[in-house]
C-alpha cells in the first residue's frame, strides 16, 4: 500500500527538518526519507559535538543540539521519518501527482517533493589497506560516536583536516595514547585547532604525536587489530609499526548524487538549478533546497537553507491552490499559526493534548 501525504521531503537534515515547520505553518504534512540511521544529516553523522556559531539569535550550539531543538520545533506538525533508506525512483504521473519507492520497499504517493538531500548521499573515503575492512564498525570507525568508548586505548587517526584536527584534540585527554597520521605536513584544518593540536604533542611528546606518512600494513592478534604499520615520508621510507586499539579515519566524504542524476532535472555542476522565486526546479511540482541547488549567488550555510524551506513552502502551498492569495501569517498574532503550532495564544505555551 502507498503512503499517501501532501510532499516528501528527500533528505532530514537541518533543512529538511525546518522545511517540515514551513510546511505545517502552510498547513501541509510531510514525510522524510533519509540514508542515515538518524535525523541531522552532516550535522549528527559528521560533527555532532562542534560548536557552530551562525544561527540566528542561537550564540552557540553543537551539530546535535541543533537537531535535538528542530526536532523539537517540528513535534506539532506529526511528520514521519522513514530512515536507512533511499528514494530509489521518483515517476511524475501528472499535475501535482508524484510517486515514489525506497530502498526499504515503501511507497509513496504526494503532490510535490522536495529535495533536500545536501549535495547527494555521502560516503566515508576509506583507508586503502589490503583486508583491513574487516574491521569496520569495530575498530575501524569512519566518525566517532561515543568519545568515552576510545578512553585508556591506543588510538590512531588517520587524516590532516578539520574532523581529524578537532577529535584528536577531543581524544587526546581520554586516550592512553593518541597518534596523528597525515601525508604531508600541511594540515587543512583553521590555525587555532592546528596551533592547540601541536601544544598537546609539545606537552606530552611521549603520549601525543604526529607522524608523516600512510598505513600500508596492520598485524593482528587473536582476530583483534592490534597493530599499524606506517610508511613514513622520511628519505629511507622506512616502517613504523605502531599498537592501535581503535584506528579512526577522516579522509573526507564522497559524494553521489545517486539516482537524483536520472530524474530528468536540469544540473549544473552535479547540483539542481531552480526558479529562485520559487526554489522549484526544471520540472515542476519539484522543489530543491539546501546545498543540493545551485543558483547566482548561492551561499551553502545553514541559514541560507532556512530561508529556501520558507520560500519553498509558500511556493507550494500556492501550486496547490492557485485561485487562492496566500497571506503572510506571523507566528506571534496569527490565530492559525496558533492553532497550527498547538500554542496557547495568550501565554505561549503548548496547549493540552
Amino acid at each position: 500500500m502507498s503512503i499517501k501525504t501532501d510532499v516528501v521531503i528527500i533528505g532530514a537534515g537541518p533543512v529538511g527538518l525546518f522545511q517540515v515547520f514551513e510546511l505545517g505553518l502552510q498547513g501541509l504534512k510531510a514525510h522524510l526519507i533519509d540514508a542515515l540511521p538518524q535525523p541531522g544529516g552532516q550535522c549528527s553523522e559528521l560533527y555532532p559535538d562542534k560548536p557552530i556559531f551562525d544561527i540566528p539569535a542561537v550564540p552557540e550550539c553543537t551539530g546535535q543540539e541543533l537537531v535535538d531543538k528542530l526536532m523539537q520545533q517540528i513535534s506539532p506538525f506529526g511528520a514521519e521519518l522513514h530512515l536507512e533508506q533511499t528514494v530509489d525512483t521518483l515517476e511524475k504521473r501528472g499535475d501535482d501527482d508524484f510517486r515514489l519507492t525506497t530502498s526499504a520497499g515503501l511507497e509513496f504517493e504526494c503532490r510535490a517533493v522536495i529535495i533536500a538531500a545536501g549535495a547527494g548521499s555521502f560516503t566515508p573515503v576509506r583507508v586503502r589497506v589490503g583486508g583491513i575492512d574487516r574491521f569496520e564498525g569495530d575498530q575501524l570507525k569512519y566518525r566517532v560516536r561515543n568519545p568515552d568508548q576510545h578512553a585508556g586505548r591506543d588510538v590512531i587517526i588517520l587524516g590532516g583536516g578539520d574532523s581529524a584536527l578537532d577529535w584528536a584534540i577531543q581524544l587526546a585527554s581520554r586516550a592512553r595514547t593518541l597518534t596523528l597520521i597525515n601525508r604531508t605536513e600541511r594540515l587543512r584544518a583553521a590555525e587555532a585547532t592546528v596551533n592547540l593540536f601541536q601544544s598537546l604533542c609539545d606537552e606530552e611528546p611521549e603520549r601525543v604525536r604526529m607522524l608523516l606518512g600512510q598505513a600500508t600494513g596492520f598485524g593482528e592478534r587473536d582476530g583483534r587489530l592490534s597493530e599499524l604499520q606506517i610508511t613514513l615520508r622520511d628519505e629511507q621510507k622506512s616502517v613504523q609499526t605502531l599498537p592501535v586499539d581503535d584506528l579512526l579515519v577522516f579522509f573526507g566524504l564522497s559524494p553521489k548524487l545517486g539516482p537524483i542524476e536520472d530524474w530528468g532535472l536540469a544540473l549544473e555542476r552535479k547540483l539542481v538549478t531552480i526558479d529562485l522565486a520559487t526554489f522549484e526546479s526544471s520540472v515542476p511540482g519539484i522543489y530543491a533546497i539546501g546545498d543540493i541547488n545551485t543558483y547566482a549567488g548561492k551561499k551553502k550555510l545553514i541559514l541560507s537553507g532556512f530561508h529556501e524551506a520558507a520560500m519553498a513552502a509558500f511556493a507550494i502551498k500556492q501550486r496547490f491552490e492557485p485561485d487562492k492569495k496566500v497571506h503572510l501569517q506571523y507566528t506571534t498574532t496569527s490565530p492559525l499559526m496558533h492553532e497550527r503550532l498547538g500554542v496557547d495564544a495568550a501565554g505561549g505555551e503548548r496547549a493540552p493534548a
